[in-house]
């Protein structure tokens, strides 16, 4: 694997990539929210033996810049000078938030694609709970309460990873959850005995309500290459009623739902999710 690193700050600055694979049709992935790009290391390694994989890190997350706002359009942009940089169309992949940037990257400039994956996420404005259902019993989406939670930690106090599992066990009761998060939690210092997060978490908390939305894309505008929708079976973020949404922008998509999963399907579900992708892969480079 090897790493290309853009700066820390500055909204013109490359977005960080890393590479796994040399060789091979090229296929680009980006994570959702509070994630970054090594989130799908397991799953480049799996397709490396034949494509050339790059994973991405999205503005406000991981190795890339922190920027003044939190946007669709803005995160569309600077991913495509990433995708002109290497040189021919790719299959992209895009989770959750990074599957809204997928989806208008590819409505604005189809050029740069080849094909288009999207996880667990629709073309379409979500309401303040983020999932959907009519259960009144069904938990609200806790992002909000997980950026309280990561602000609201107290950094100066922390001595182990450990210690810092156990402040947010109470907002984040799922442990898969705890250690994604804090997979963003890095030392820091000369000693390494302090702790920063790599998650814009100020702009991210003001600006969340602009990631429920889903900017309209050009009068007129499709992708018509191949479209695999990935869903988990267990999730409320893609319902029956986003199909029409989906075949009018993305004419050519195949829907799959994968059972035992949720929002988190390529983590929940890594085996079948890896297999998905690859029979995709296939049909699309054959």
């Amino acid at each position: 694997m090897t790493d290309e690193v853009g700066a820390t700050e500055g909204q013109d600055e490359r977005l960080a990539t890393r590479t796994v694979g040399d060789s091979g049709p090229d296929v680009v992935f980006v994570h959702g929210l509070f994630g970054q790009g090594k989130n799908w290391t397991t799953i480049a390694k799996g397709i490396s033996d034949a494509h050339r994989v790059t994973l991405v890190d999205l503005p406000n997350h991981g190795h890339s810049p922190w920027t003044d706002r939190v946007e669709y359009l803005d995160m569309a942009e600077m991913l495509a000078a990433e995708l002109e940089r290497l040189g021919e169309p790719v299959t992209l992949v895009g989770h959750s938030m990074g599957g809204k940037v997928a989806m208008q990257l590819a409505l604005r400039r189809p050029e740069l694609l080849r094909a288009l994956v999207v996880v667990d996420i629709a073309p379409v404005e979500y309401p303040l709970q983020g999932g959907r259902t009519d259960d009144p019993d069904e938990e609200a989406s806790p992002f909000a309460a997980f950026i309280a939670a990561m602000r609201t930690m107290d950094l100066d106090a922390l001595t182990t990873r450990a210690d810092a599992d156990a402040a947010l066990r109470t907002a984040v009761p799922s442990r898969m959850v705890r250690s994604f998060l804090l997979q963003s939690l890095v030392r820091e210092g000369t000693g390494g005995d302090g702790w920063r997060w790599r998650l814009n978490l100020e702009l991210l908390e003001r600006d969340l309500g602009e990631l429920r939305g889903f900017p309209d894309p050009p009068p007129g505008a499709t992708f018509d290459g191949p479209v695999l929708w990935i869903a988990g079976a267990n999730s409320t973020y893609v319902l029956d009623e986003d199909r029409p949404h989906m075949d009018a922008l993305f004419p050519a998509t195949r829907l799959v739902r994968i059972k035992n999963a949720g929002h988190w399907v390529h983590s929940e579900q890594p085996e079948v999710f890896l297999e998905t992708i690859r029979r995709f892969l296939e049909r699309v480079e054959s």
